[in-house]
């Protein structure tokens, strides 16, 4: 008997062009790139390194006299050198604030912040947990420590301790969290790990059952998979519902048409930042992304692009 599935398949269609520069001359403060050329580096916070890594591959093979070399870091850390002249571009989770634009416009800088993808931010636990369903009150609940254990959201569950694993303690990850679903408090939860980068999340969860691990959604998907419904199977994502308590019908996993439709219920933005006053290669850079080869890119990785007209197919798949 042939067994039929249908999948949703996210198209983009983009219409727009990446510009270039051929102003060399060497500027006050010694550089000499400009919007195609040169050398730079720029800061980003670690979880987004998996998009950014790809971007800047093609980047530097449609511009090879360009040349940008990444920083990974925390969110905070990644700002910090952007707004103390250490980093011309850094692509983090959030715009500007109101002081650091009004400080950075003070010094006659004129800063700039691009929206660059959509992001769904992922839980995932070990491969053999089966409670995989979540609401965003559940969430609540972990992060401020009224529930702890498995059991006070699962009944009957054995599942013990839950730890929740972030990638780092500034991270944009932690920040979401405190800003988007605690509404600006602080998380309190006791049984918290702080590892140092994304791979070391999902380390972690792998070796250890009762954590919930929390990571960006560029790090899942199996990139043998060009529909984007394949996610790493040493580990298992959990499904989200704004409805509590959490159903299978209400709840949605980090897939990129949940992204798209609104209906997955955590969704970062993803910015570069620029405080470039030359215009140079970090404009270039950003732009690229911004531009119709970067979006492609942002859409093969699973990601919402935010350029482009999108275009969804319902696709019946016989196996």
């Amino acid at each position: 008997m042939r067994k039929t599935t249908s999948y949703i398949i996210v198209g983009l269609t983009l219409t727009a062009c990446l510009c270039s520069s051929c102003n060399n001359k060497k500027s006050k403060d010694g550089r000499t790139d400009t919007y195609s050329s040169g050398a730079i580096s720029f800061v980003s916070d670690e979880s987004f390194s998996p998009i950014i890594e790809e971007e800047r591959d093609i980047f530097q093979r449609d511009y090879i006299e360009a040349k940008v070399t990444p920083i990974y870091t925390n969110e905070s850390d990644a700002i910090n050198k952007l707004l103390s002249g250490k980093a011309w571009l850094a692509f983090t989770a959030r715009d500007f604030k109101p002081a650091e634009l009004k400080s950075l416009q003070n010094q006659n800088f004129s800063p700039v912040a691009i929206k660059l993808a959509y992001d769904a931010l992922a839980f995932i636990v070990h491969k053999n947990n089966k409670d995989t369903l979540l609401s965003t009150k559940d969430v609540e609940n972990i992060m401020t420590g009224k529930s702890t254990k498995w059991g006070d959201i699962f009944k009957g569950s054995n599942g013990g301790t839950i730890t929740v694993v972030f990638d780092n303690a500034k991270s944009s990850t932690v920040h979401f969290i405190e800003d988007s679903v605690l509404k600006g408090r602080p998380i309190t939860n006791p049984n918290i790990v702080a590892v140092n980068k994304t791979e070391e999340v999902i380390k972690y969860v792998e070796q250890n059952p009762g954590a919930i691990g929390i990571i960006g959604n560029n790090w899942l998907n199996d990139k043998r998979d060009t529909t984007n419904l394949t996610f790493n199977k040493n580990i298992r994502v959990m499904s989200l519902s704004r409805i509590h308590p959490a159903t299978a019908s209400s709840s949605r996993k980090p897939y990129q048409y949940y992204i798209y439709n609104g209906q997955y219920p955590l969704i970062r933005t993803i910015y570069a930042l620029l405080n470039d006053p030359r215009r140079g290669l970090p404009w270039g850079f950003a732009h690229f992304i911004e531009g119709p080869k970067g979006q492609r890119i942002v859409m093969k990785a699973g990601l919402l692009p935010v350029l482009g007209n999108i275009n969804i197919r319902d696709v019946n798949v016989s196996q």
